[in-house]
C-alpha cells in the first residue's frame, strides 16, 4: 500500500513498527517546487512556514501541490502558542504539524490540544474546507484525532531535563530532533570547532535520553540531517522520521554537483572554467 493510501494512523502505526519515512523540509514558498518534489519518492513533505516565507494562502496552495504526488504532508509552525497557525495548517488539509521550541511538558499539552478536536482537544471544528473534502465533516472530524500527525520539535536543553514528562504527554506521536539548536542550546558551538558539536559526548548524551524516554511511551522518533551520510547509524539508534534536508539545500547541492563537472569538462577540453566564487557551494 503506497503513503497516499495510508491513514494517518496506518502511517504512524508503520513508523512505531520501525518502517522508516523519509522526508523533506520544503522553504521556498513555491507550490510548483512542492509539487515536483511530491512525486520524487519521498514519504513526506513538511511546509516550513517558521523559517520561510509562506502565508496561509501560499500555504494552501503548496498543501494541495504536495497531495497531487501522495506524499504525507506536514507543517512547521511558529510554536505551541500557534493556535491560529495550526488551526489554518489542518484546516487546508495538512497531515499533521511540527512544533518547535518546546521546553517543558505544559508547552507540550497547549501544542496536542490546538491539534485534537474536543473532547481531549480545542481544535475548533468547521465546514466545508479543503480538510473535510474527503470524507465529510463527520468522516473527518470523527478521526481526526486518530489520524493527524503532532510531531514535537526537541530542540532546548530545557527540553532534554524535562524530557520524561513531556514524552509521557498523552497525544505526542513524534519527537524531533533538531540537533543544530539543540547544539545551540546546550552551548557546544561555543565548545567545539565545526562540526565535533555534532558527535560530542554532551549531544550523544542528551539524544540518549530521548530515545530512551520515546521508547518507553511508544512515541516516534524523528530529526532533521543534511544529507544521507548519518541516516544509517540514527535509524540504528530508533529514528524512523527523517528529513535529510530541505528544497533549498537539494538546489544548492545538486547545482554544486553540476558545477564541478562543468569544471572537470573544460579542464578536460583546454577551456578552463571555474565557477564564481560562493561561500554556499
Amino acid at each position: 500500500m503506497s503513503d497516499a493510501a495510508l491513514t494517518g494512523a496506518e502511517f504512524k502505526q508503520q513508523l512505531r513498527e520501525g518502517r522508516p519515512k523519509m522526508g523533506l523540509f520544503v522553504n521556498s514558498h513555491s507550490p510548483t517546487v512542492a509539487e515536483q518534489l511530491a512525486h520524487s519518492g519521498y514519504d513526506w513533505l513538511l511546509v516550513d512556514t517558521q523559517h520561510g516565507p509562506m502565508g496561509y494562502e501560499k500555504l494552501s496552495a503548496m498543501i494541495a501541490a504536495i497531495g497531487t504526488g501522495g506524499a504525507k504532508s506536514m507543517v512547521r509552525v511558529a510554536g505551541f502558542h500557534d493556535r491560529a497557525g495550526i488551526q489554518q495548517a489542518l484546516d487546508l488539509g495538512a497531515d499533521g504539524v511540527l512544533i518547535p521550541y518546546i521546553n517543558n511538558a505544559e508547552e507540550a499539552r497547549q501544542a496536542v490540544s490546538c491539534a485534537r478536536y474536543p473532547t481531549v482537544g480545542t481544535r475548533s471544528v468547521y465546514f466545508p474546507q479543503r480538510s473535510t473534502n474527503k470524507a465529510g465533516l463527520l468522516g473527518y472530524v470523527g478521526n481526526a484525532n486518530a489520524n493527524i500527525i503532532v510531531a514535537l520539535q526537541v530542540e532546548t536543553a530545557s527540553c532534554i531535563t524535562n524530557m520524561a514528562e513531556i514524552a509521557a504527554v498523552p497525544g505526542v506521536d513524534i519527537l524531533f530532533l533538531g540537533q543544530n539548536d539543540l547544539c545551540m542550546s546546550m552551548g557546544l558551538y561555543e565548545k567545539y570547532e565545526f562540526p565535533h558539536m555534532y558527535t560530542s559526548p554532551e549531544l550523544n548524551a542528551a539524544t540518549q535520553i530521548l530515545v530512551n524516554e520515546a521508547r518507553k511511551n511508544n512515541v516516534i522518533l524523528g530529526l532533521f540531517l543534511f544529507g544521507a551520510t548519518r541516516v544509517g547509524e540514527f535509524l540504528d539508534k530508533g529514528f524512523t522520521f527523517i528529513s535529510v534536508g530541505n528544497d533549498l539545500h537539494h538546489i544548492l547541492t545538486q547545482a554544486g554537483a553540476y558545477v564541478k563537472d562543468m569544471e572537470a569538462v573544460s579542464r578536460e577540453k583546454g577551456k578552463a572554467w571555474s565557477r564564481r566564487p560562493s561561500s554556499l557551494i
